[in-house]
């Protein structure tokens, strides 16, 4: 999922339906395989002064309807919980009602707002994603072990298994060396660090550039070049089902259960569009017949050249090496013609991947009433169409199920707790492989179906 930054506004369409530890402290890779163990010298004075009020929550939310209901329905169980525990409640904010801005979505452009209502009268900022379920008592007392006068970055690590290019091949030396926290499982700054933060980018404004994986993006902008602190892993923050029993040491889980969202859209009432161009016909669109394309009710291919074995459909839009603004709208301009059934939803997908954008029928028809269009036919479409959605006010609801690069690209950890909708690039891999172990099964429909419904 690709994004701009704050300064930008451009909430991009592309894939949406979008360290090593610190010495002072012992944690393994797995969940909840030992305790948190901080080094003396970093505990605060005094274990109980921490308040629960001293605890900022940042909600990950979008505008979404869907997802400001599971925002709200996690919002309203924290505070259950505070009450029960007869504590002062804590701040509860959502990330989407904060600003108006579609780039804020990165967090790090928040930072200034966060330091200058919470400053000075609080400890920590934890963020969450909607579907983090917390135990509240017990992540009070894992927060009350860590002085929040000193820069503390909290999290679950991650880690690369190899050099990748989401993450710009960095630390390609040795990708393991580098982590970062796998949002799941929520992660925290203490007031120090974000105060800290906010002085740089006073300093530095963020640059206008792409976000491509956040997790790791945010980390690698804390550490700064190992001038700043490192992610610290905290073993009670999880990633396990919270009905698992190791689950019961968790002061984080996931959910388990699948969101309550109404019946699946049908497969006849989303019509899938397939990129492709002719030097691709003989070895990419095999795969896709061999593979998803047998899901798909309703199906047609889109290439520069009229192949009636396939059977491909000349769209009259020259092939561009990059970009392929000029296909893309020629497909949302033939989507809403006589020439294709009509339907609710429309899937464009890429020759090598599963879905590459996810549209609803009325998205289509004001994008296209409004005159957006490429202003060359090798233009990047996904930064085009987050401009016009943008400048529409359609919000572009991100997924973290469809991926944009190869299931060796992401951490192991990061894929398990997940049910993939999609993979991207065939580079180095055997595609079909790749469908039959990650995305061939009954669930893998189901999720397509329901975050279609959902995200959109």
């Amino acid at each position: 999922m690709l994004s701009k930054n704050s300064q930008t506004g451009y909430s991009v369409a592309r894939y949406f339906l979008l360290w090593s530890l610190m010495p002072l402290i012992t944690a393994k890779g797995n969940d909840m395989e030992s305790p948190t163990k901080i080094h003396n010298a970093d505990k605060p004075p005094s274990e109980t002064q921490l308040d629960l009020r001293e605890v900022v929550f940042v909600i990950q939310s979008q505008r979404n309807s869907f997802h400001v209901q599971q925002a709200e329905k996690l919002r309203k169980d924290l505070l259950l919980q505070a009450q029960a525990l007869q504590e002062s409640p804590p701040v509860i904010l959502l990330l989407h009602t904060l600003t108006d801005n579609e780039g804020d979505w990165s967090i790090l452009p928040l930072l200034p707002y966060l330091s200058s209502q919470f400053g000075k009268n609080s400890s920590w900022i934890m963020f969450l994603e909607e579907d983090t379920r917390v135990k509240l008592h017990k992540l009070h007392e894992v927060l009350k072990k860590f002085n929040c006068r000193k820069e503390w970055f909290l999290g679950k690590p991650l880690h690369d298994e190899e050099s990748t290019i989401i993450h710009h091949y960095a630390f390609s030396e040795n990708p393991a060396a580098f982590e970062y926290p796998d949002f799941s499982a929520g992660w925290a700054l203490s007031i120090s660090l974000v105060n800290s933060l906010t002085s740089k980018i006073e300093e530095e404004p963020l640059k206008s550039d792409f976000t491509i994986d956040l997790k790791h993006e945010v980390a690698l902008y804390i550490w700064e070049d190992g001038k700043g602190p490192r992610l610290t892993g905290v073993p009670e923050l999880c990633t396990l089902p919270e009905h698992k029993p190791r689950a019961q040491y968790c002061a984080t889980t996931v959910s388990s259960h699948s969101p309550v969202c109404g019946q699946p859209v049908k497969s006849d009432n989303i019509f899938v569009a397939v990129k492709t161009c002719k030097k691709f016909h003989s070895d990419r669109v095999p795969v896709v017949k061999k593979t998803w394309a047998k899901q798909a009710s309703l199906l047609e291919y889109y290439s520069d050249y009229a192949d009636p074995t396939i059977p491909t459909i000349n769209l009259g839009v020259p092939n561009t090496e990059r970009g392929h603004c000029g296909k893309t709208f020629a497909i949302l301009r033939r989507y809403l013609s006589s020439h294709v059934p009509k339907t609710d939803w429309l899937l464009i997908v890429d020759d090598d991947t599963l879905i590459r954008m996810v549209f609803s029928r009325e998205a289509v028809v004001q994008l296209l009433a409004s005159g957006c269009k490429c202003y060359t036919n090798d233009a990047p479409d996904d930064m085009v169409l987050g401009m016009c959605l943008n400048a529409l006010r359609v919000p572009v609801t991100h997924s973290p199920l469809f991926h944009q690069a190869r299931p060796e690209d992401y951490a192991k950890e990061f894929l398990a707790h997940q049910t993939p909708i999609s993979f991207h690039k065939h580079w180095n891999i055997d595609p079909i492989a790749v469908f039959n172990k990650w995305l061939l099964n009954d669930k893998h429909t189901e999720a397509l179906q329901k975050s279609t419904k959902e995200e959109l």
